[in-house]
């Protein structure tokens, strides 16, 4: 059985992210979207966006590439050939902000479709563990002198990924393959680390996508940072009103700010970097390629390719995204050259 994830509607619906690259690559839980289906279903996953337009339809079932599939719908739809979504069965994404918001189900869902019938590489004896049953470490991994506390939901530490010493982590929590976690950092769940971040200093039902650094002391809470992003030191994101009202978050579809419920910190899209001891308004969206930085608190939607108050040239923004990713031993392609001039065209009309 082969399917069609249609991820043409939802460009701007989860704005920063489907920009650079399609929504399906999106990481929600341990996975992303596209992983979750190509792990259980034994067909070929193919994208619309990918696809010419006169593909045969016959050859496919389409499915939405908003929808964040349970174990078992995607056992369902493999058995029965066809797509009956239900709320209970799959969570749909409709606002960027749902990310976190289903983030400790979505890591519960890829723990048990991950770990099933797997057991788990032997963890030090220096850490201090709570509910063993819900750890699990992958070959290469190293966890030293840490506490992990898996009793409100499932830890999970990829292939190669390393925690220092003296953590404190509580799950539902991620650390992906290759990535680190430096000494002292406090983890409360659901929070995610996508592959090959760094990550540091106090975490809160977050998501970093992959190759992205929050490696300093601050606070990250209730946010999503996209990737190659760069939070510097000290810096912090408020996710709550003082009034305790409803937050407000920027959405590109809508041109307008629509209500994200009570909390809400920083939503960061690709290629963003900020400087040290910078401070987040609550709700704030930041768009591509940002570099931020200013004395006072920041405005709560930050454009595509903004330098300070100013445009980031498109030149300068492609040389800086390359030296970042020389840091981390690769370069920037020509495919990503194209999809970021794409946007920065649209933003200078």
């Amino acid at each position: 059985m082969n399917i069609l994830l249609d991820d043409l509607p939802f460009n701007e619906s989860l704005y920063p992210f489907g920009t650079v690259k399609s929504m399906v690559h999106i990481r929600i839980g341990i996975l992303t979207i596209l992983e979750k289906w190509q792990f259980i279903l034994p067909g070929k996953v193919f994208i619309s966006s990918q696809q010419p337009a006169d593909s045969d339809a016959s050859l496919f079932i389409k499915i939405p590439a908003n929808i964040i599939p349970s174990t078992n719908f995607l056992r369902q739809i493999n058995k029965e050939k066809s797509l009956i979504p239900s709320t209970d069965d799959c969570k749909i994404l409709h606002y960027p902000w749902q990310i976190f918001e289903y983030n400790n189900w979505a890591i519960q869902q890829d723990f048990e479709l991950i770990t099933r019938d797997r057991q788990s590489k032997n963890i030090s004896s220096t850490n201090q563990l709570i509910h063993t049953e819900n750890i699990f470490v992958e070959e290469g991994a190293n966890v030293n002198y840490s506490i992990l506390n898996a009793t409100d939901g499932p830890i999970y530490i990829g292939k190669n990924a390393e925690i220092l010493e003296g953590n404190l982590i509580r799950g539902p929590f991620a650390l992906c393959e290759g990535s680190r976690l430096k000494m002292g950092s406090k983890i409360y769940g659901a929070t995610t680390i996508g592959p090959y971040c760094l990550a540091g200093g106090e975490i809160k039902n977050s998501l970093l996508m992959s190759y992205s650094n929050k490696a300093h002391d601050g606070y990250l809470g209730d946010s999503i940072i996209g990737s190659w992003c760069n939070i510097g030191a000290g810096s912090s994101n408020s996710n709550l009103k003082n009034t305790a009202g409803i937050v407000k978050m920027w959405s590109r579809q809508k041109n307008d700010f629509l209500n994200a419920g009570y909390k809400g910190g920083l939503i960061m899209g690709d290629y963003s970097r900020c400087a040290i001891n910078t401070s987040f308004n609550t709700g704030t969206v930041a768009g591509v390629s940002c570099n931020i930085f200013g004395n006072n608190l920041l405005p709560k939607f930050i454009d595509d390719f903004t330098w300070g108050n100013e445009k980031y040239i498109f030149e300068k923004a492609i040389s800086d995204i390359n030296n970042w990713k020389k840091l981390k031993g690769l370069e920037i392609t020509e495919e990503e050259i194209v999809s970021l001039k794409k946007i920065y065209n649209t933003k200078e009309k």
